[in-house]
């Protein structure tokens, strides 16, 4: 916190191949061709409001179809940290209403970890069902007249008079 400037502090970065690849693993992708993150950071009272977006390219399979698909990501971010000690004090079951905001993030040791912003916004983005465009799922109809699989029973049943 001490390292953002009265004016604020704009940061932009592009994660490298070697993060890129931890995330394809840690979010189950397929791949991941592009993750950056643009925040501005200002500070507010004894913490910091962390404003920005997180853009990414991902590629996922479809559900349906087993197809690869890419898809963008384009995360807005709004976040207000604060000290541990202002976040706890702050008894947010007892005055929240509906509408008002969140409590602030605990900042930890007057930090804020943007890798793991960026990370959780990435996260949150992601489609967990992706479908190529214009894919629907058909249950396949099946008109068997063969054996259902309670006929012997209703047999046995018939042959024993009940």
């Amino acid at each position: 916190m001490d390292d953002i400037p009265e004016t604020g502090l704009h940061i932009e970065t592009e994660a490298p191949a070697e993060v890129r690849a931890q995330l394809v693993k840690l979010a189950n992708l397929r791949d991941l061709l592009h993750l950056s993150a643009a925040f501005d950071l200002t500070r507010r009272g004894g913490g910091v409001h962390v404003a920005g977006q997180v853009k990414a390219r991902v590629g996922q399979t479809c559900v349906v179809t087993l197809d690869p698909l890419e898809s963008d990501i384009d995360e807005p971010v709004n976040l207000l940290f604060a000290p541990p000690l202002a976040a706890a004090t702050k008894d947010h079951d007892a005055d929240r209403k509906a509408g008002d905001e969140e409590p602030p993030e605990p900042l930890i040791k007057g930090k804020v970890d943007l890798g793991a912003i960026a990370t959780e916004f990435l996260l949150l983005g992601i489609d967990p069902y992706p479908r190529k465009g214009g894919a629907e799922f058909v249950p396949v109809k099946v008109d068997d007249d063969s054996a259902k699989p309670f006929a012997a029973l209703e047999a046995l049943k018939k042959q024993l008079g009940g």
